[in-house]
């Protein structure tokens, strides 16, 4: 009985192992016949079933179906080109069948590269595909192409182009020393960056942002969109110390543009850590005295700090460096008033409230800084369209007891009587 059921078993193994290849070889006539789409779906369960014994020779044969897709409509395609016809051709299906093609040969050399029964790798197919697939580089380019620009499809965009970009460090390609790479690989590699970064894939996006890197003329591009990509992927405290590096390594390359600073400006004004936004800061001026910004930001982590003095002096060196820098101007404007109410709560006299005729003069005069800034501030800002001057002004007035300018901005604003 046992022996029995073990015939049985091996006769059922064999008979499936029969219809695996009774299905590549419907498949090859499909394909002998033109019948591609056809021939695929034939072939497809054979691709997959454990039953199937030549793995290898089936994923090849997909591979010259969807090629001899391909190669019929571009024959159509130059035919109409020679012969100045417009008859229409399948260019979708053309293009899908390259990418197709392309997959399953790589599919092929996987299985090819399999040792056999004996542990020996003998590959069969592997020499075939070289040379069938060393020049389709630029099918696979033309291919990104057409989704891009005709289709706007962006998915298979990129299928095409990463495809095209990879080819060299596939296992087909590897050992190969004279793989061709055409004058508009980084060119392909800035745009294949651009669309992984655009479906926020910025794993794909900072690989190939480095590959045009590669190309100096193309590093510049490449840098700000591996800069961002960076920026929306940090989430760890690791992850942000390396995108802050990257940005200080830049900057201290290329000083003379304001990008990258200014996106460190933003990261640190985001970060909220203001001990290490004034560090940073204090590094810029050793860097360059010159820096306004440097010194504004300093003045506005002090300013919050409520160090009154050391802010007012940060944002006098910003406004030397530039006389109408507005926002400076303002925040020492600020800074001078509030040091004045804080000395006047020192000075204050502890029972009553009030400063002495000496003290009062104290206060007067850092209250008359308050208020040359303060002004000044109007000067740049009439229409306190970036700063709303008008309040601490008031206020600066109304401790001065200056009724005649109180007057005058109530006229401009009746809501500050």
């Amino acid at each position: 009985m046992k022996k029995f059921m073990m015939m049985a078993l091996m006769a059922a193994a064999a008979t499936t192992a029969f219809a695996q290849d009774a299905l590549i070889k419907d498949a090859k006539k499909l394909f002998s016949k033109g019948e591609y789409q056809q021939a695929v779906e034939t072939l497809t369960p054979a691709l997959t079933s454990a039953e199937t014994v030549d793995k290898k020779g089936a994923w090849n044969l997909l591979s010259e179906i969807h090629y001899g897709k391909y190669m019929e409509v571009q024959t159509e395609a130059s035919k109409n080109q020679i012969e100045k016809k417009n008859t229409p051709y399948d260019t979708l299906g053309m293009y899908n069948a390259a990418i197709a093609a392309w997959e399953a040969a790589q599919k092929c050399d996987e299985f090819d590269q399999l040792p056999d029964e004996k542990g020996k790798v003998k590959p069969k197919y592997r020499s075939a595909l070289q040379n069938k697939y060393k020049p389709f580089g630029i099918t696979l380019v033309q291919a990104g192409q057409y989704f891009y620009q005709d289709r706007k499809d962006n998915a298979n965009a990129f299928k095409a182009w990463s495809a095209y970009l990879n080819m060299k460090n596939t296992p087909l390609f590897a050992e190969v020393a004279d793989f061709p790479k055409e004058p508009f690989y980084y060119d392909i590699a800035y745009y294949t960056a651009i669309l992984s970064y655009q479906s926020k894939d910025y794993v794909n996006a900072e690989k190939y942002a480095k590959l045009t890197a590669e190309d100096p003329a193309k590093a510049g591009e490449a840098t700000e969109i591996l800069i961002f990509s960076k920026k929306e992927t940090m989430k760890t405290k690791e992850d942000s110390l390396s995108y802050v590096d990257m940005l200080k390594d830049l900057h201290k390359q290329k000083s003379e543009e304001e990008r990258y600073f200014n996106l460190l400006m933003d990261y640190y004004t985001h970060a909220k850590d203001m001990k290490a936004m004034q560090a940073w800061a204090e590094e810029e001026i050793a860097l360059n005295a010159e820096n306004k910004m440097a010194w504004a930001l300093k003045g506005e982590v002090l300013m919050n700090n409520s160090e009154w003095d050391a802010a007012i002096e940060c944002y006098k060196k910003a406004i030397e460096l530039d006389p109408d820098f507005l926002q400076c101007v303002f925040n020492a404007g600020v800074c001078y008033n509030s040091k004045a109410i804080a000395l006047n709560e020192q000075l204050a006299d502890k029972k009553t409230g009030g400063l002495s005729k000496e003290n009062a003069a104290k206060v007067k005069e850092v209250l008359a800084d308050a208020q040359v800034f303060m002004e000044r501030a109007r000067e740049l800002d009439p229409n306190r369209e970036k700063v709303n001057w008008a309040y601490p002004l008031y206020r600066i007035y109304y401790s001065m007891q200056n009724k005649e300018k109180m007057a005058e901005l109530e006229a401009i604003d009746p809501s500050l009587k």
